[in-house]
């Protein structure tokens, strides 16, 4: 057996490393192909015989003999498989294969202190999960051959009802020009005072805001006083969004609750249910105990909430996991994110945009770029026979 690994590892180091000089990748692979889920369960079932595993079936995901495999056999042999077998999953498994060996994307990195948490699908907001932007473009509807006066229409209703309730209910006139990244960064001047007879109106906040532009560019700004008030209006948005994000009529009240259900029906449909993809590998990825969804979004952080509730995202992400990439950059997010949950899980970056994808690259983190419908229903498709 401990020959039979050594020859494995060496074996699929070396395949590995051929296949990743001629690959192009192992996630355009499983995208682009569609061999079915017999050729990933057959791919399993041969790498885990040959790797001396004695869990048959469990081949992917390595949990023995996976464990003392070929770092490079598994991840970059794949590539190969990737882009000549038409599914990177095939692919991984040909690369391990030939080696006598499987390895698994979760050993990307070392295995996590906590058994708790695997893996972080970080998340792009706009034209990822939510199609927003172009439909106040109109882009969408030339794309796929919509309305595109009415798809700007239902662009522009659902902008003014982000605006609106960010300024109702989530202190955005406020907060607008002391931005932050996280809902957490000013905590620390915050003094525990009970705020539920707290009047924010009569506090003095905005007034000493508008009378001298002393907002810096990190988003803070001078006087305890002050910054206190500032915390407060952040602690109270996060009760705000906590306490609503599962009944978001609830905050909106009966009439303009009605309309906000028409609307995301409206765009639903003009949009082909697009939310709803997306939504199916948010939950589920949600569902499971040993991973998270992150969202980055460039859009500032309290009209991002006001986003995330309004499109019934609430549920999959709690606001503690959610930043702001205004200020900083998504790189510069990328880099808190693996300060908060550490380098030995595996992230897996989902959006649409160069600065996303440059920012995986960086940290070595899988892309999953999201281009259209079918690349949602690929990537739920993955997470479903459990290779994400």
């Amino acid at each position: 057996m401990e020959g039979e690994m050594d020859g494995g590892m060496d074996g699929g180091r070396e395949g590995g490393m051929e296949g990743g000089r001629e690959g192009d990748g192992w996630m355009d692979g499983w995208r682009e192909g569609g061999r079915g889920r017999e050729g990933g369960r057959e791919g399993g079932r041969e790498g885990g015989r040959e790797g001396g595993r004695g869990r048959e079936g469990d081949g992917w995901m390595g949990m023995d003999g996976g464990r003392e495999g070929g770092r490079e056999g598994g991840r970059e042999g794949g590539r190969e498989g990737g882009r000549e077998g038409g599914r990177w999953m095939d692919g991984w498994m040909d690369g391990g294969r030939e080696g006598g060996i499987v390895q698994p994307l979760i050993l990307l990195y070392p295995p996590p202190v906590s058994p708790s948490l695997q893996r972080v699908f970080i998340w792009d907001l706009d034209e990822t999960i939510i199609v927003f932007h172009s439909l106040l473009t109109g882009s969408y509807a030339n794309r796929y051959g919509r309305d595109p006066p009415t798809s700007v229409s239902l662009g522009l209703r659902m902008e003014e009802m982000i605006f609106n309730l960010a300024d109702s209910h989530l202190f955005f006139n406020d907060l607008e020009e002391c931005d932050q990244v996280h809902i957490d960064d000013v905590s620390s001047d915050d003094n525990g005072q009970d705020l539920s007879t707290y009047n924010f109106g009569s506090d003095g906040f905005h007034a000493a805001a508008t009378s001298a532009n002393l907002c810096l560019a990190t988003g803070v700004r001078g006087g305890v006083d002050w910054m206190r008030k500032l915390a407060f209006r952040y602690r109270r948005v996060k009760e705000i969004y906590t306490t609503y994000k599962n009944n978001v009529g609830g905050l909106l009240g009966p009439a303009k609750r009605e309309a906000w259900l028409q609307l995301r029906a409206e765009i639903e449909a003009l949009t082909d249910s697009w939310l709803t993809l997306a939504l199916k590998a948010l939950t589920l990825i949600h569902s499971r105990s040993n991973c998270v969804n992150i969202l980055v979004t460039t859009t500032q952080l309290i009209p991002a909430l006001a986003k995330v509730l309004l499109y019934g995202l609430g549920i999959v992400f709690p606001i503690d996991n959610i930043y702001s990439a205004t200020k900083i950059g998504k790189e510069s997010c990328f880099e808190r994110v693996i300060q908060r949950f550490g380098r030995k899980v595996v992230y897996v970056v989902v959006g649409d945009g160069v600065e996303e994808e440059q920012g995986s690259k960086k940290h070595n983190m899988p892309f999953w770029r999201i281009s259209s419908h079918s690349d949602l229903m690929a990537l739920h498709h993955a997470l479903d026979l459990e290779y994400l």
